[in-house]
């Protein structure tokens, strides 16, 4: 196959043409007609598409945020220079997202968004990632995946507007997705990006299908994510937030995974995992300021993937978020595509 991201990087500095991509071919499209496998598949998706890299965002006042097409490249460059664009199955997005997304946010909200331009067709085409990757390992194509896709998708609301770089909650839509068209009753959502996701929360506060635990600096943007809401009604007890002050380090993360989240995946039993991956909570970022190693995002990964292969047979999509420090997204991010490949 070719590979996703077949580009030729001519310096760790310098930003691709469009033209030194190779399109991959869409086995995205397939993957859905697959029959489910009846034993744990193996192997580790890779989606995105040269598409990700149209989206700018520029503020009214003409400033351009650390959300930038750049994120991908270096993540690309590091991927190759380890080996692992070879040792990863290429997957395009396929999957028409305007029905699921329509489904989650208000009719408001998407009509409002749609009128972004580029920005709006690039924030579907992130939805559309995440979904052919839920089809990819739901079939049994892929054990696992991760989506390198923007832009990210764990704090749009239903404003109508861009919020903290969000357009559509990637990691919702793709939860009811899971749900709705492959029929995985539970579903376990892990946020370790260092900002709260707090539409993910808000999409599932009260639903007892999804397990939600965000680990990360209630202080920070959007200002959410209090350790106190844990849920309501059917869905008390299933939202986990946990702050952590600045200057955390690999064991203060890793101690809530210990003392509060492996115990709540073990209870509830998910059928599909969905990790919303963001290496702003890496040291050195620009917008983050815990002190988190490549070594913790291995630990996570595997951990993650350990929950899996218990309870859903190794199910697991990671959707792309934070990381705004090119080379230190890059370098986690590369550790987590490792440990996925296993």
């Amino acid at each position: 196959m070719i590979p996703v991201f077949g580009m030729r990087i001519r310096s760790r500095d310098t930003f691709m043409d469009r033209r030194d991509f190779v399109k991959t071919a869409a086995v995205g499209a397939v993957a859905s007609a697959m029959p489910a496998s009846p034993t744990p598949a193996t192997g580790t998706g890779l989606i995105s598409d040269a598409r990700y890299l149209d989206h700018v965002l520029i503020r009214p006042n003409g400033s351009r945020p650390p959300e930038v097409p750049e994120r991908l490249v270096r993540i690309r460059a590091e991927l190759e220079t380890r080996g692992l664009i070879e040792a990863t199955v290429p997957i395009a997005p396929t999957v028409d997202p305007l029905l699921r997304i329509r489904a989650h946010h208000t009719g408001e909200h998407v009509d409002s968004i749609r009128q972004l331009g580029v920005s709006a067709t690039v924030a579907e085409l992130a939805v559309s990632g995440a979904l052919t990757a839920v089809d990819a390992v739901a079939s049994g194509m892929v054990g696992n995946a991760f989506c390198a896709i923007r832009p990210p998708g764990h704090h749009a609301n239903d404003t109508g507007a861009e919020e903290g770089f969000c357009y559509y909650s990637n990691a919702a839509i793709a939860a009811r997705y899971a749900q709705e068209v492959h029929g995985y009753e539970k579903i376990l959502i892990i946020d370790w990006d260092y900002h709260h996701g707090n539409a993910t929360q808000n999409a599932f506060y009260s639903d007892p299908s999804v397990l939600f635990f965000s680990a990360h600096d209630q202080n920070a943007y959007p200002g959410t994510g209090d350790p106190a809401l844990t849920g309501e009604g059917d869905g008390a007890g299933l939202n986990i937030n946990v702050h952590l002050d600045c200057g955390a380090s690999d064991a203060d993360m890793l101690r809530h995974w210990d003392n509060a989240l492996s115990s709540a995946v073990a209870a509830f039993n998910p059928d599909f995992v969905l990790v919303s991956a963001g290496f702003d909570s890496r040291r050195d970022d620009l917008l983050g300021c815990f002190d988190l190693t490549d070594d913790a995002f291995r630990r996570m990964t595997r951990a993650a993937m350990d929950y899996a292969a218990t309870c859903c047979e190794g199910r697991l999509v990671s959707l792309l978020e934070g990381g705004y420090n090119l080379d230190g997204t890059a370098l986690a991010a590369a550790a987590h595509v490792e440990t996925l490949l296993g």
